[in-house]
């Protein structure tokens, strides 16, 4: 290991190069400065990643010759590179995104990190984001670091010893936040909704927003709850202080909170600094359907962009334009599914914020179906619950229509009797 500068170390990216970021909280924004700085001297140089955070300059259409995107789940400071043609997604389910690399599917050359300062035996830690950096640091021919006293030291899998790192560029800055905690009318009935439906002992597994965030603010006074997820926010931290989230019955994964990463303010980087409570794991850990199921009453909490009538989900696409990604949504489904007592729930607001319907008869023309209707349990709206298990087709588009805005009920039915009956 050696310390060098980002200049330096942006000298060592050679044209060609397939470069994996580390992802989310932990973006090594300094170091992909100084490679984007040599733009005119790199051709061909991919970057990959799931979502990032920061501006991400390499995805600059005006560099297309130099710099292009292969995003294994897409998001807003790259979709539009993506739509302009000079970048792309790699559809995968995020529990299988370190075998993509192990296997050579997707050979890396160069892994860029943000790690926490080694310590008194040289163990440094990914922070707040593990996702498939510890496969890919190994998958990879070159390891480069931005070493940031800022990043939190975390346990699980987040270890790296100094030794696994080529160099080291020394950095300090305060690690990107994201977070918003704004929750409007139709969220908060819809989180009510949700929150009615788990019972005390459930494991618990949300993403990030305010959908989660109202689901959690309604939890204070449940029993023993757990955490079993993709990634977590600040929404957590008060349900494990007041003692409603104890992780009690997690018995596979010992009693911990386990996630591959988290995101959110200064304050949940702050909370889990240091603390054991979390463990951060891999995806192919954290995601892992057979681990998932071993959760008692594991509630699965996922968005989508649209829903079809007979319980399709479109949660990576807007009709032709690629928007997200597969991610962990499958994952957790199938998981929950097969959990003890456990249910797996896609919730929505009725509409767009434009006014437009997210029920619809049928998905858009090239939307993508993330989740396939056998995988469909509950979707909620701030309409109510609708239950698909055991449903007929016919059931389901009664049962789906009901939960619709009301402009659109009738509507919706009667355009897919049209064009299914005739």
């Amino acid at each position: 290991m050696k310390n060098i500068t980002a200049i330096e170390a942006a000298k060592l990216i050679q044209s060609g190069d397939r470069i994996y970021l580390h992802s989310v909280a932990c973006t090594p924004n300094h170091l992909i400065d100084a490679i984007v700085n040599r733009a005119e001297e790199l051709r061909d140089v991919e970057f990959c990643h799931i979502h990032t955070l920061g501006t991400a300059p390499y995805a600059n259409p005006a560099l297309s010759k130099s710099f292009k995107v292969n995003s294994f789940f897409i998001g807003g400071n790259v979709r539009h590179t993506i739509k302009a043609g000079n970048g792309t997604y790699t559809p995968v389910f995020l529990s299988e995104l370190p075998f993509l690399f192990s296997s050579k599917l997707v050979p890396l050359d160069v892994v860029l990190l943000q790690v926490s300062p080694p310590d008194e035996k040289g163990n440094c830690t990914l922070g707040p984001s593990v996702v498939a950096e510890p496969t890919a640091i190994s998958a990879a021919k070159l390891v480069i670091a931005q070493v940031n006293q800022y990043l939190p030291r975390t346990f699980g899998e987040s270890q790296i010893h100094i030794s696994q790192l080529d160099y080291c560029v020394p950095y300090d800055t305060p690690i990107l936040t994201e977070y918003n905690g704004v929750i409007d009318e139709v969220e908060n009935q819809i989180g009510q909704y949700i929150a009615e439906m788990i019972e005390d002992g459930s494991t618990l597994q949300m993403g990030i927003g305010s959908i989660p965030d109202a689901v959690l603010q309604k939890l204070k006074n449940h029993k023993q709850l757990g955490l079993h997820t993709e990634m977590f926010a600040d929404g957590v931290i008060d349900l494990i202080e007041t003692g409603a989230m104890d992780c009690s019955l997690q018995k596979a994964t010992n009693h911990k909170a386990i996630s591959t990463f988290c995101v959110g303010s200064e304050r949940i980087y702050q909370y889990i600094n240091n603390n054991s409570f979390f463990e951060f794991k891999q995806c192919s850990v954290t995601n892992d359907a057979f681990l998932i199921r071993q959760n008692p009453k594991m509630i699965a909490i996922n968005s989508a962009i649209e829903i079809d009538l007979t319980g399709q989900i479109c949660a990576d696409s807007i009709g032709y334009n690629l928007y997200s990604g597969v991610g962990g949504q499958v994952d957790f489904m199938r998981g929950a599914t097969m959990s003890k007592g456990g249910k797996a729930i896609i919730a929505m607001s009725s509409t767009t914020k434009k006014g437009a319907n997210k029920i619809v008869p049928f998905l858009q023309e090239g939307a993508g179906v993330v989740t396939s209707r056998a995988h469909a349990q509950y979707i909620v709206t701030e309409y109510g619950v609708a239950d698909l298990r055991g449903k007929s087709i016919d059931q389901r588009v009664q049962a789906l229509a009901n939960i619709a805005h009301p402009n659109f009920r009738e509507e919706i039915v009667r355009e897919y009797y049209n064009k299914t009956r005739n």
